[in-house]
């Protein structure tokens, strides 16, 4: 391969123009301690030094605590930090690492999803390391799935004051929810209050206003039908009214049908595509290393299609590792600080180039930080 070839130009950064030289020194990380070290929202006395599951959601820039028992639930109008926190090793050699998720919803703004991005690096800095991940609504990692033994995903969001229903909705009917399991959780959705919403394959839970109606299509499974048994539990636990469970197998399915404004629909078989998927797209093995020797940061192929081990990563750089459908940075201890401060724009950027698969918009990110790899990077880079 000659000197130049496998290079690719991200010319959307230019060291020297966007005036980074001081990202991640000393002096650097001290300014963003100092301002994460006073950020209410995790100077508690507990984020940081205890086991758990944090979650906070972003409204009008601030970072704001989620409830516990809202764990799982979020909204695609809005943005979230969760950290997740846990002992790795045994006796003496135990530490605390921790996990960052962003979470993004497929209706966030630009503005929500900048602060979670933001306080997510300053998250990290408070912790002094952590494995970073943005996660898209629409494609979580399996990383994030098992957090949750449930993910309920609705409409709404703080901007909207969680107004769930549609102009264009039939009259009376308020919330569809889709009930699906996705890999190791069990989905909860609010989707579009339409009879094209139904597929055979889930569970249906439609709140009628006067009537919650449970739709099972006709190759749902037992689990999905148990998990909507208990969402209607929860349901009906805020509202006493009535519940009726229909078989999408008996005429009287039609009727759900109709409320849902297909009267005329005379069909015996729905489909319609998940709005969340954990399908990966299937691309080689590609492993690139970062580089602003030139003052502009560029990606240098190092392998594309070969397996890609531990002993390929050198503690002087920044990789970039696309491997199982999820893309990977791995910053190296010697790496120089620019290239460590722009990995989550730079795997952006690539994913970008990935033009010849349409999908690659969801591919999960993260990054790790060499000495501090996570379970799921250690275990994507074995299996590469």
């Amino acid at each position: 391969m000659g000197p130049h070839e496998g290079l690719l130009h991200l010319k959307e950064y230019d060291i020297k123009d966007s005036n980074v030289e001081q990202i991640g020194n000393d002096i650097d990380h001290r300014v963003k301690y100092a301002s994460a070290a006073t950020e209410p929202a995790w100077d508690d006395g507990i984020v940081g030094k205890e086991v758990g599951l944090f979650i906070w959601r972003i409204e009008d820039f601030i970072v704001v605590g989620w409830p516990n028992d809202k764990a799982g639930e979020f909204h695609e109008g809005d943005s979230y930090i969760i950290l997740h926190s846990y002992k790795v090793g045994e006796g003496e050699h135990q530490k605390l690492q921790h996990e960052i998720y962003f979470w993004l919803g497929s209706k966030t703004t630009q503005d929500e999803a900048g602060t979670a991005a933001y306080k997510t690096v300053e998250l990290d800095e408070f912790l002094k390391g952590a494995t970073q991940h943005r996660e898209i609504q629409q494609a979580p990692s399996d990383a994030f799935l098992t957090l949750f033994p449930q993910l309920k995903i609705l409409g709404g969001g703080v901007k909207s004051g969680f107004t769930h229903v549609e102009e264009a909705a039939p009259q009376g009917v308020t919330t569809l929810l889709r009930i699906f399991k996705l890999s190791t959780a069990i989905m909860v959705v609010e989707v579009e209050l339409t009879w094209k919403s139904l597929d055979d394959g889930d569970v249906f839970v439609l709140d009628s206003g006067q009537k919650i109606w449970v739709w099972q299509g006709g190759s749902c499974s037992p689990m999905e039908k148990a998990k909507a048994a208990q969402v209607v539990h929860e349901m009906t636990l805020a509202k006493h009214i009535d519940v009726e469970v229909i078989s999408q197998l008996e005429s009287r399915s039609q009727i759900l049908v109709g409320l849902l404004g297909g009267q005329d629909v005379q069909q015996r078989h729905f489909q319609c595509a998940r709005p969340v998927s954990s399908i990966r797209a299937k691309r080689p093995s590609k492993l690139l290393r970062f580089s602003d020797a030139s003052g502009s940061l560029l990606l240098d192929v190092v392998k594309d299609g070969q397996s890609i081990k531990q002993h390929d990563l050198e503690s002087k750089n920044v990789f970039l590792l696309d491997i199982a459908g999820s893309v990977w940075v791995w910053k190296g201890k010697q790496a120089s600080q620019g290239e460590k401060a722009t990995w989550l724009r730079a795997a952006q950027m690539y994913i970008k180039q990935l033009q010849d698969f349409p999908d690659s918009y969801f591919t999960p990110l993260a990054s790790v930080t060499e000495g501090s790899e996570s379970s799921a990077f250690l275990r994507a880079v074995e299996v590469s």
